[in-house]
C-alpha cells in the first residue's frame, strides 16, 4: 500500500516541480513578476520612501531603481563638483 502513495505522491511532486518550472522560471512569468515588482516600487516611491532604501532593500542597484521610478527613462546626469 505504502508504494502506491509514493508513486502517486513522486508524480505529484513532477507535476508541481513542471508547473512552477512554467509558471516562476518562463520568460513571461519573469517579466509579469518585473513588472509588478516595478509598480511597487514606484508605489513606495511615490510615497516618499527614497531611493537609497529601495535600492538597499531589493539589492538593485540605485541607477536600476532611478530608471524604473522615472518611467524607463535614462535618469538625469549628476553633474560632478
Amino acid at each position: 500500500m505504502a508504494r502506491t502513495w509514493e508513486g502517486v505522491a513522486g508524480r505529484l511532486s513532477l507535476q508541481l516541480a513542471v508547473l512552477l518550472h512554467r509558471t516562476v522560471t518562463g520568460r513571461a512569468a519573469k517579466k509579469r513578476h518585473q513588472h509588478w515588482r516595478d509598480a511597487a516600487l514606484r508605489a513606495a516611491h511615490r510615497r516618499g520612501v527614497p531611493v537609497e532604501v529601495i535600492a538597499s532593500r531589493t539589492r538593485l542597484t540605485q541607477r536600476r531603481v532611478r530608471t524604473v521610478v522615472t518611467g524607463g527613462k535614462p535618469p538625469p546626469v549628476d553633474e560632478a563638483a
